[in-house]
């Protein structure tokens, strides 16, 4: 029984997809372990767009950075040896790479050269970095996921000041996924892919958090990957394992259910177009990038302002 009135359904269709130019299809050691020994030739991830509407996605597997100009010609900005998992673009132009591998990276688009920003905490290598998200005043939030899950509820959420200082906000979470902040910057709400839920974690004006709750909870797939908020406080969840996007508003209630047209592991998203109103939904599996519509536009992020 569901306590709330039936999300309307919304449906997508593909705008881009990896040119074959670029898929080698073989077994990696990401594959190996991520798809069951199988052979990839992609698994597309971390999309974020830039103030002229390129979109830039991650390839785990083959750590690839590739833009997609709004007419949908794809550029490999950048190729390392890492497993890049989340993509985040700063207000000086510069992008920020959760990678599962080396932490925290910055890139510079232009001349390609890499440094690490977080590679350890406290001389301690990181469990597995997976997304991240600035905060208007260019504070840095981001999950370390690894092989955590309801067996090793031990994931963390940090933040890293604009000045550099390293907070851990929690260090209890079976397996932290993607992360956004409220438009009042009170909260972040962060996707618990193995506990199925979205935790909503209060943000203290004197640092730290408290009263960890449960936002949202869900059935059913792998669980929550990749969040995106709305202009209005909507959140967006790209549910793995199940094909589909959850719509929330503010208090939780469900809206809009996006249904994915191509496979099941609709792993993460972001608010895009003129308008800002088109969800860019990245199906991994397919290595498409999912269309759909919604009448509300999405939050402006740092990268865009």
């Amino acid at each position: 029984m569901s306590l709330y009135a039936p999300p309307q359904d919304v449906q997508t269709e593909v705008l881009f997809r990896l040119p074959d130019e670029f898929r080698d299809k073989r077994r990696t050691d990401w594959s190996i372990f991520n798809k069951g020994g199988e052979a990839a030739d992609c698994f597309l991830e971390g999309p974020s767009f830039d103030r002229a509407g390129n979109l830039y996605l991650v390839d785990i597997p083959f750590g690839r950075i590739f833009r997609v100009s709004p007419a949908g010609d794809w550029t490999l900005v950048k190729q390392y040896d890492g497993w890049p998992n989340g993509l985040k673009i700063h207000k000086d132009g510069s992008i920020w790479i959760a990678d599962y591998r080396h932490g925290i990276l910055k890139l510079d688009p232009e001349s390609g050269a890499m440094e690490t920003i977080v590679g350890h905490v406290h001389s301690e290598g990181l469990k597995g970095c997976n997304d991240l998200v600035f905060a208007s005043n260019g504070d840095l939030y981001f999950t370390d996921q690894g092989q955590t899950g309801l067996h090793d509820p031990t994931g963390r959420v940090f933040r890293r000041t604009a000045d550099g200082r390293l907070e851990c906000l929690i260090d209890t979470v079976p397996s932290p996924n993607g992360l956004v902040l409220n438009a009042a910057e009170t909260h972040l709400l962060v996707g618990v892919t193995r506990a199925n839920a979205v935790w909503r974690l209060p943000l203290h004006a004197s640092g730290g958090t408290s009263k960890v709750g449960m936002f949202v909870q869900l059935s059913g797939g792998t669980g929550p990957d990749g969040l995106a908020m709305g202009s209005g406080d909507e959140l967006a969840v790209c549910h793995v394992g199940l094909g589909s996007v959850w719509v929330f508003n503010r208090l939780g209630e469900p809206m809009y259910r996006v249904r994915s047209c191509q496979g099941l592991l609709t792993t993460n998203l972001a608010f895009g177009g003129p308008d800002g109103q088109t969800l860019h939904i990245v199906e991994s599996d397919t290595g498409c990038v999912l269309g759909a519509r919604l009448p509300l536009a999405g939050q402006q992020l740092f990268g865009q302002s």
